[in-house]
């Protein structure tokens, strides 16, 4: 539960200090649903751990970089944050961060889209969202590992995010790596 409390602290941390640095009132200050604060999860896979692997992660991410490139950025970005299938599967769901480093989506947790990702660090306080575009950038595809907390076991777990640069956005799905 320390964990959760934590992890819940540093994410109202981030967005009052991004809406201040903006001058707009901050999502707990809006009080968003509780349902926001919790990532996407559908039922399980007929093979059915009920986690989304590596492997579902980056087909998730080719379907998603498809859908950009069809329907167009801002389509995408709304379809990629209303948490529905096949953007948000199980513990899967697509995010995207833009070429000002805001994020411009995301299916797990949509209260964040519009707060810096520069603020987003890892369970070892490690820069994550700087690490995800500057993968993007230099690459303009590839993974980032790091470690997370995971909801649903209660525990700080490895994790992979795969990471494609796509129009102006860096978008991505993570799994769980344990």
């Amino acid at each position: 539960m320390k964990a959760a409390s934590f992890v819940t602290s540093i994410l109202l941390l981030i967005l009052m200090t991004d809406c201040t640095r903006q001058n707009r009132p901050t999502n707990a200050q809006q009080n968003v649903k509780q349902s926001e604060a919790a990532p996407a999860q559908t039922q399980p896979s007929p093979g059915g751990t009920g986690r989304g692997t590596p492997a579902d992660a980056e087909a998730m991410l080719r379907q998603a970089i498809a859908h950009y490139n069809s329907v167009g950025r801002k389509q995408a970005l709304a379809d990629f944050t209303a948490k529905k299938s096949p953007f948000a599967d199980r513990d899967l769901y697509v995010a995207c961060i833009g070429s000002d480093h805001l994020v411009t989506a995301n299916g797990g947790y949509p209260s964040l889209v519009g707060s810096s990702a520069d603020a987003w660090k890892d369970a070892d306080h490690k820069p994550l969202g700087t690490r995800i575009w500057e993968v993007a950038m230099s690459k303009g595809e590839g993974s980032v590992e790091y470690r997370w907390y995971n909801p649903v076991s209660g525990k700080i777990e490895p994790k992979v995010f795969f990471i494609q640069k796509v129009g102006d956005d860096a978008c991505g799905v993570g799994a769980y790596n344990p």
